[in-house]
């Protein structure tokens, strides 16, 4: 066919022709490669997707990340975590525990046998420096659990709170217990008890109360402890970083904590405070003298027996 003579409109209508032709005859062709490539697609089911190497790797990662934020990582159980030392741990978790200041006697934490108590002083009078009154008393149990925390009121007025040292300040005055709520409170917790104490002497002076030594434990007074200032009083803040690990003290004292460091320091070496208190509260005396009085008794029984006729 001679084009030559068209106009310019057919020739664009046979070019678009020939375009729409050549697509209608690959198009089967592109369709059966697809459906050879995909042996499922040709059947009429969905095709399963693949996922790249690399898409694999990322997706393990991220699913690792979601099982370590809910605390069940895989990784972690195949590998076991690294022991920390028992008295280190121990004491940590004694010192960590959080409690309500000022709470009085807790309602929830058990007594148990053991007691450990300290108290933070504020100075009174013309000279602060050396007299001081009680302005607070902590005492834990034997695990550490606060049984009892309060401020109390001086009787006297206060020259120096100390704050810096003490960490009281007038503001806890507010609600602070009297002197003699708190010594029979603290006195009913002690009594029949271990007393468990570093210098624990000037905290039953400043409460106005005694205790039997027999039932007295000194972080103070410890053999062991003592070789570390030279024979001479140890530092509680040197103790706790000494032999548990522990930094307290750092700056305003805290007598909840001192206490908890306190019971710590006794219950890494419980076995050796126990035999040195044994030394000086032999338990055989007070044995040797139930038994004399037994005798007596016995002896006293026959003699009545020997006068009747």
């Amino acid at each position: 066919m001679d084009v030559s003579g068209l106009s310019s409109n057919w020739k664009k209508l046979q070019a678009t022709l020939k375009k729409g032709g050549a697509s209608t005859t690959t198009a089967p062709a592109t369709k059966k490669r697809r459906a050879a490539a995909d042996p499922d697609s040709a059947h009429g089911t969905p095709k399963e997707r693949r996922v790249p190497e690399t898409d694999r790797a990322v997706t393990k990662t991220n699913k690792r990340k979601r099982m370590s934020s809910t605390g069940v990582d895989t990784a972690d159980v195949a590998v076991p975590a690294r022991r920390k030392s028992s008295a280190g741990s121990s004491a940590a978790a004694l010192v960590s525990r959080t409690a309500k200041v000022n709470e009085g006697r807790s309602s929830t934490a058990e007594l148990g046998k053991y007691v450990a108590m300290d108290c933070e002083m504020v100075g009174v009078g013309p000279h602060p420096d050396n007299d001081s009154v009680l302005a607070r008393v902590s005492i834990v149990n034997f695990n550490g659990d606060q049984i009892y925390d309060s401020y109390v009121r001086p009787k006297e007025m206060v020259t120096d709170w100390r704050t810096h040292v003490s960490g009281i300040a007038p503001k806890h005055m507010v609600e602070a217990r009297s002197l003699e709520e708190v010594q029979r409170d603290v006195a009913d917790i002690m009594d029949g008890r271990i007393l468990v104490g570093h210098a624990v002497s000037n905290d039953l002076d400043a409460l106005l109360l005694g205790h039997p030594k027999r039932d007295i434990r000194d972080t103070s007074k410890h053999a062991a402890y003592r070789k570390i200032a030279g024979g001479g009083s140890p530092r509680l803040k040197v103790l706790a970083e000494e032999f548990l690990g522990l930094t307290i003290q750092e700056g305003a004292h805290s007598s909840v904590e001192d206490a908890r460091a306190t019971m710590a320091l006794y219950r890494r070496d419980k076995d050796a405070f126990e035999r040195e208190h044994l030394k000086k509260w032999p338990i055989r005396a007070a044995v040797e003298s139930a038994e004399k009085g037994d005798g007596q008794k016995k002896k006293k029984k026959k003699k009545k027996q020997t006068r009747k006729r």
